[in-house]
């Protein structure tokens, strides 16, 4: 069983960053791809990042690349996400997910290849 843990969400002015972690306890966490995913209210749940188990490839939804940055420390089992230049558009609830599969070469991009998820944490973007 994986149990994912959010936190570092907030409140912020547009143009602000935050940087949000994700605890990932157990073993099988550092053999697992990781993805970031938000929900905006009234609207499905999208994805934002996603890293390799192994931490040497990353992939972005369009909106967030050349903002937001995935990385991940096995060691520590825990997976981050740096988000910079924070538009009112990124208010969203923000969610950590494993994939069900190990070792992974490809970083799957949809919900339905994630089966472990966090509770969220709350994003929100205003001055």
């Amino acid at each position: 069983q994986v149990q994912l843990t959010e936190s570092g969400g907030g409140l912020v002015q547009p143009g602000g960053s935050l940087r949000l972690s994700c605890a990932a306890p157990g073993r099988t966490y550092s053999r697992r791809t990781m993805g970031w995913f938000r929900q905006a209210p009234g609207k499905e749940r999208e994805f934002v990042a996603g890293i390799r188990w192994s931490g040497d490839s990353t992939y972005y939804e369009d909106s967030v690349k050349g903002r937001f940055t995935i990385s991940r420390d096995n060691a520590e089992n825990t997976v981050y996400l740096q988000m910079n230049s924070l538009k009112p558009e990124d208010t969203a609830v923000y969610y950590c997910a494993a994939s069900h599969a190990l070792f992974l070469t490809n970083i799957p991009h949809t919900a339905r290849e994630f089966v472990y998820w966090g509770q969220g944490t709350q994003v929100t973007v205003s001055s």
